[in-house]
């Protein structure tokens, strides 16, 4: 069964590194390796014998998710950090916030293009979000007077998505390991007898 397990891992090492790409185009790659190497447990329990250890430890699986939040809160702080750094009023700042939020889905909904309607909507609802919070600001603000910290609210979504995918490498790497543990430890145990 050891090479069930081993074959199983190598699918989901290979499935988790496809998750890794898209978070490059805005999509939750990160949360979708972790929904993998919960399904990879289940699935190991198939031909498991009960009672066994599980592929993965359950501290394993704390410290993805610790990772994948770090992640997003990299992603979606970049783009209100991207505006203030634009001279965006606090106002801008949560617009940002809430437009990249908003854009996400709506890009995923509204653009018919498969992956990259997300990335689109988050990008420019991350810019129409820091011009709505701005025009709505106190004070008199005019159009043209949005648009840098629009830009820089563009620019720190982009750069929170770069920075995101470390964190998912991260995550990768250390379920990997966790789960070829276990089946490669039984490969050389039995091949040194």
């Amino acid at each position: 069964m050891v090479w069930l397990d081993l074959i199983a891992v190598l699918i989901f090492m290979i499935l988790g590194a496809g998750s890794i790409s898209l978070v490059l185009i805005g999509l939750p790659g990160t949360w979708l390796l972790i929904g993998l190497a919960v399904g990879l447990e289940f699935i190991q329990r198939l031909w498991a014998p009960t009672g066994s250890e599980w592929l993965i430890p359950w501290w394993v699986f704390i410290i993805a998710v610790v990772v994948a939040i770090v992640g997003e809160v990299l992603e979606f702080l970049a783009g209100a950090l991207g505006a203030k750094k634009g001279g965006a009023s606090k106002r801008g700042m949560v617009g940002s916030l809430i437009g990249g939020l908003i854009g996400t889905v709506a890009g995923t909904i509204l653009i018919p293009i498969p992956i990259v309607g997300s990335l689109i909507g988050a990008i420019a609802g991350c810019g129409a979000g820091a011009v709505i919070g701005e025009l709505t600001a106190k004070g008199e603000v005019q159009l043209k007077d949005t648009i840098k910290p629009a830009a820089g609210a563009v620019v720190g979504r982009i750069l929170g998505t770069l920075a995101k995918v470390p964190c998912a490498g991260i995550a990768w790497v250390v379920l990997c390991a966790a789960a070829l543990h276990e089946p490669l430890s039984t490969i050389f145990s039995a091949s040194s007898t």
